[in-house]
């Protein structure tokens, strides 16, 4: 069965978690959460308010993270996947974070990433000379590590699918499962 891995962290947007996570399971995809730790991780919920300058905050759901990245092996997974919300702004430093997406990266194995997620694609130091697209706030992240901006629901740069936020889900999951069935079908 192949193996998809999400990493992820406390304050990560809840539906950016949930809804690849339950999609991938659906097509018969072995899922793991990694985090920094393999503990009970409290993620959040953004939503966009008539009149507010950016996005508001509420707790969501939690959800025990399977794996800590430092005992994550890359080699075991055949695809990335990383979602948006406050946590990849802290998880962009983590060392082992960015040694596993240089892996998935350099091994050009698929990789999704959403909303803030491409922060970590950035400090990671794969997006040289390739397109992303990220919320619009993260637009000169991508931009300062190399990348292109799009403003897309669903772009597609090789073996990246990368969206804005989690209004853009079924057209970002639609265009990572075909990249995903190409290089990694499910049994």
């Amino acid at each position: 069965m192949a193996k998809v891995l999400i990493i992820t962290g406390d304050a990560a947007e809840d539906l950016e978690v949930m809804y690849p996570y339950q999609r991938l399971l659906e097509e018969g995809y072995e899922t793991r959460i990694a985090a920094p730790s393999a503990k009970k991780l409290q993620f959040v919920v953004h939503d966009f308010v008539e009149g507010y300058d950016t996005y508001t905050e509420k707790p969501g759901h939690t959800w025990a993270a399977d794996v800590a990245f430092a005992d994550v092996d890359p080699e075991e997974y055949d695809a990335l996947v990383i979602p948006g919300g406050r946590a990849p702004e802290y998880l962009r430093g983590d060392r082992d974070v960015q040694e596993i997406v240089r892996h998935f990266a350099g091994a050009g194995k698929p990789i999704a990433a959403l909303c803030h997620g491409p922060l970590i694609l950035a400090a990671a130091g794969v997006l040289k000379g390739r397109e992303s697209s990220a919320y619009p706030a993260c637009a000169s992240d991508v931009e300062n590590g190399g990348g292109t901006w799009v403003d897309s629901e669903a772009h597609v740069d090789r073996n990246l699918v990368t969206g804005r936020a989690w209004p853009d889900h079924p057209a970002w999951m639609r265009a990572f499962m075909k990249v995903l069935r190409a290089a990694a079908p499910a049994d």
